[in-house]
């Protein structure tokens, strides 16, 4: 299928990463291009946009997209988590700014081979990018009890994961679960009747197993606390995350890159010797408009968070 996909907050991004035509950036989900390519027709003689997805329909997507800005911009196949490492080996010494779209792609969640959705019937996979062996798959038919009873309970904050995790285990032990619907109808017998009014029964379960399945958590703590150190003074980092585990990690990297004194309240001088890095541009996360939301209603659960290197260090 073609890859399509709504660049979320396009306007806020593009306002919040306040550009400049000569600066250094990074699309770390580039995605199908959308953003990229806005902060490409930005950039003029001298100005770079690296772009960096581990999805190689993805990837190609965006070159296509991207073609007439070959010579601003650069495609690379990986994951957000090397960007820091594989642009220092392009003598990359700091950034002007970074954005991260956070989560499943809309082409990825509509292509019913990739094993994303609930909605269509596929083969249990869920990898963003396929060039890794752990699937959803493996998860599903492989992990134990426990594992699978964490993952659900801790990142689906799915109520019934304790009840969901037994069933999946009894099921495979009778045949191996292969396909999202044999998967759907296991988590439906596993909760209650009549608490399956709220949205459709495995949505939290099929958004924890793809959390799992590609790290997402471990590699977005991990990147949100070493690149605002990797902005140059003035540089922004802009980052859109669409469910509360995302934004929680986000808004505390931020908070604490603005105040890192571990000092106790109250002492007079600090003692700690850590300084801010920066601040936080707003003091709430920024939205989708209601026109945006008429026409895109996956912008709903979207959260615009930024963040400034201080021209000081």
């Amino acid at each position: 299928m073609e890859y399509s996909h709504s660049s979320v907050l396009l306007k806020e991004v593009i306002e919040g990463l306040n550009i400049k035509p000569s600066g250094i950036y990074m699309d770390g989900t580039t995605g199908g291009g959308g953003h990229s390519l806005a902060i490409a027709e930005r950039l003029t003689e001298g100005g770079k946009l690296y772009c960096f997805d581990q999805d190689e329909d993805a990837i190609a997507a965006a070159g296509e997209r991207l073609k007439d800005y070959s010579g601003r911009t650069e495609l690379i196949r990986a994951n957000f988590s090397e960007a820091e490492e594989l642009l220092k080996e392009r003598g990359v010494k700091g950034l002007d700014g970074v954005l991260l779209d956070l989560g499943v792609s809309s082409y990825q969640l509509d292509n019913a081979e990739r094993g994303f959705s609930y909605r269509y019937d596929a083969p249990l996979d869920m990898r963003m990018d396929r060039r890794q062996t752990l699937s959803a798959s493996v998860i599903v038919n492989e992990w134990s009890e426990d594992e699978i009873f964490r993952i659900i309970r801790d990142y689906g904050e799915e109520k019934f994961a304790k009840n969901i995790a037994k069933h999946i285990v009894r099921a495979r032990s009778e045949k191996k679960i292969e396909s999202t619907f044999e998967l759907n109808d296991i988590i439906r017998a596993a909760i209650p009747a009549r608490m399956r009014a709220d949205g459709h029964p495995s949505k939290r379960s099929f958004q924890a197993l793809r959390i799992a399945c590609n790290r997402e958590l471990e590699v977005l703590r991990e990147v949100i606390e070493a690149l605002p150190a990797f902005l140059n003074p003035g540089g922004r980092m802009a980052v859109i995350s669409f469910h509360s585990l995302e934004d929680r990690i986000v808004k505390t990297a931020f908070k604490t890159a603005q105040n890192p004194c571990t000092c106790p309240p109250g002492l007079p001088v600090c003692a700690c010797g850590r300084k801010p890095l920066g601040r936080c541009i707003g003091s709430k996360p920024v939205t989708a408009g209601e026109e945006e939301l008429l026409e895109n209603h996956r912008a709903a659960s979207a959260k615009l968070r930024i963040f400034e290197r201080a021209e000081e260090i």
